[in-house]
């Protein structure tokens, strides 16, 4: 049994945050969970995943974060408990469907999840989606550590009840990736099925029945107000002349300042928990007693301008900062020291940091960027499109996945991307814009996510660019959950249907689709050339399973290969593709046979055909 699934109230076991969350909407009675996975969040998905397989809980990957979350709203309003979970982009792309969900609301508890990333580990940005709740007119909370996130997972499905709407849920990694103590509560009982109650005044969303739900949509705000006036997640610690108001992960930070810079008692902390809509009566009797205020919050200026707002309104006379050039970054993650030092600087408190440990005899930590993995197709499909476009001039969208690396030297494959599925529609524009050859790359995840869309407009409006598939079976970056056109059989599961990409591309109106298998690296460039010699829009599919997905799943059967004596030292391989199991021992070129897989590609490219199988 998955240990989440434990029926064991009082059991104390190590969690990491996302396990922890998982657990909290296990024992809220969750019966319905929908996803399109990204990091920090996925851990998420891929624990209800396994716990749907063995429960009555229905779980599903989503094609997109929008199709999750409308999948989602129409079994919340069947009745059932309802769990959405997504990355912080993701949310952008569900923007839509949410916005007017809000005022459509729901009839069973909604919870929608957003794992926010500051200092971008996983992301291309680190936006604060702390503004969707205000900009969306929703309730949301905002746990401050792993086993508070059980707690308050379980009170957002209660709260979504009493207030017939969703609730945003906001994490952020240090949440989702940290491991602590969690206690199991009682589990309430899971509803499986529901009834959809025809109401088309409330449900279908013509400006007529909009303009009366959105003055709905305010009164419901204005109660989740009255309740976050009192939430016990909103709570004050200390008394003192020095305030300090704070929200998530920074709580702990602030406690732990307090208490080394020996101020606990000339200081009270106010911590934000229940904080869309944020709690103004109590923010203005915090404010009253206080000689000076420090609001610590990681992202943008959320609680400060409002914080700001209230005491003017009360005519508080009062310094209260946060965000500025000598105090807190907007920029990045914060951290125990950096929060310490600058509670000491605002409030003026003697402080010497502890004297840092010498480097001085230590070597330098080489460098280790990221990096395809050793045998990564990717990075076959890469090289064959640069030898078959050498002299080209050729601009390369690229896309959100594992092979976002490819912009990397040697492979320099990768000129443009800004969000999932941009890579195709961003080709039309610049095949217009411009006369050089555009050649794109998506993978096969990201195309069902929001590439096709842009295909067909290209189609349509006659746009002339290749667009590369890279079709490996999987969503591998964040951790080898399927998509639609995965093989579930591999999975060891049953009834799902499979999408051809290949026949969606033809049935879309392409009309030169070409398949390549990159690890046959003469035959794939003589296809890739002919692909880029097409006027119009050409659509290459490199079939090839993700290695590390093959290794798990006992489909790759691993050649090493070695450097023998006829290797001149041209390094072609290294300069050229630069795999990972390369690595230079007395001036010579080596292979890591404990992590070489046998792709052969390097052997291919080798001028002196001096790499072989070893033979076993």
């Amino acid at each position: 049994m998955h240990k989440l699934l434990n029926d064991s109230p009082g059991e104390n076991i190590m969690l990491l945050g996302n396990e922890a969350i998982v657990r909290g909407a296990i024992e809220a009675g969750v019966a319905f969970a929908t996803t399109y996975p990204g990091t920090p969040s996925s851990e998420i998905s891929l624990n209800l995943f396994q716990i749907s397989h063995e429960s009555d809980l229905y779980f599903e990957y989503s094609t997109n974060e929008k199709v999750a979350l409308e999948v989602a709203a129409a079994a919340a309003n069947s009745g059932l408990r309802t769990f959405c979970m997504m990355k912080h982009v993701g949310l952008n792309v569900a923007a839509d469907p949410f916005m007017t969900l809000a005022y459509v609301g729901v009839t069973g508890g909604m919870v929608i999840l957003s794992a926010d990333d500051p200092s971008m580990f996983s992301s291309q940005n680190e936006q604060d989606n702390r503004y969707y709740a205000k900009f969306g007119n929703l309730p949301m909370l905002e746990p401050s550590s792993v086993s508070e996130a059980r707690d308050m997972m379980k009170y957002a499905f209660d709260l979504s009840e009493e207030l017939k709407q969703p609730v945003l849920f906001r994490t952020t990694t240090r949440i989702n990736h940290s491991n602590a103590f969690v206690t199991f509560g009682d589990m309430k009982s899971r509803q499986i099925k529901g009834k959809f109650i025809r109401e088309p005044l409330r449900y279908v969303t013509v400006p007529a029945v909009s303009r009366q739900l959105h003055k709905k949509l305010l009164e419901k705000m204005n109660t989740a107000k009255g309740l976050s006036e009192t939430s016990d997640f909103n709570l004050i610690k200390g008394s003192g002349k020095f305030g300090i108001i704070t929200n998530g992960v920074s709580f702990h930070y602030v406690l732990d300042a307090a208490k080394d810079l020996d101020i606990e008692e000339n200081t009270k902390i106010l911590r934000l928990g229940f904080s869309n809509p944020l709690p103004e009566k109590l923010i203005k009797n915090f404010l009253k007693d206080c000689e000076k205020v420090l609001v610590i919050e990681e992202g943008e200026a959320f609680m400060e301008e409002a914080v700001k707002a209230f005491a003017q309104e009360e005519g508080f006379v009062l310094p209260i900062n946060g965000k500025s050039e000598t105090l807190f970054s907007r920029l990045y993650e914060y951290d125990p020291a950096m929060v310490r030092q600058k509670i000491a600087t605002y409030f003026e408190v003697e402080y010497t940091p502890k004297e840092k440990v010498s480097l001085e005899n230590i070597p330098e930590i080489p460098m280790r960027p990221p990096n395809l993995c050793s045998g990564c197709s990717h990075r076959a499909t890469f090289y064959e499109v640069k030898q078959a476009a050498r002299d080209m001039d050729i601009i390369c969208p690229t896309d959100i996945g594992c092979y976002t690396l490819g912009f990397l030297p040697p492979l320099n494959m990768g000129d443009f991307v800004i969000c999932m599925g941009s890579s195709v529609s961003s080709s039309c524009g610049f095949g217009q814009a411009t006369d050089q050859k555009v050649v794109s790359f998506i993978g096969d995840s990201t195309f069902f996510h929001s590439g096709i869309t842009g295909l067909v407009n290209a189609v349509h409006n006659n746009h002339n660019f290749t667009l590369v598939i890279l079709e490996n079976g999987i969503t591998a970056m964040t951790g080898h959950q399927p998509h639609p056109g995965a093989d579930m059989e591999r999975f060891g599961l049953e009834g799902y249907g499979q999408v051809n990409i290949e026949k969606l591309v033809r049935a879309i109106g392409v009309e030169h689709v070409s398949v390549i298998k990159p690890f046959k690296v003469k035959k794939s460039i003589e296809t890739i050339r002919e692909a880029l010699e097409y006027k119009g829009v050409s659509v290459i599919l490199s079939q090839e399973p993700c290695a590390l997905y093959a290794k798990s799943i006992k489909m790759l059967t691993s050649r090493v290969f070695k450097v023998s004596d006829k290797c001149v030292d041209h390094r072609d391989c290294v300069n050229s593709i630069a795999c990972p199991s390369f690595y230079i021992e007395d001036g010579r070129v080596k292979i890591d046979a404990d992590t070489c897989v046998g792709c052969a590609v390097c052997a291919q490219i080798c001028p002196e055909n001096a790499i072989t199988p070893i033979k076993k």
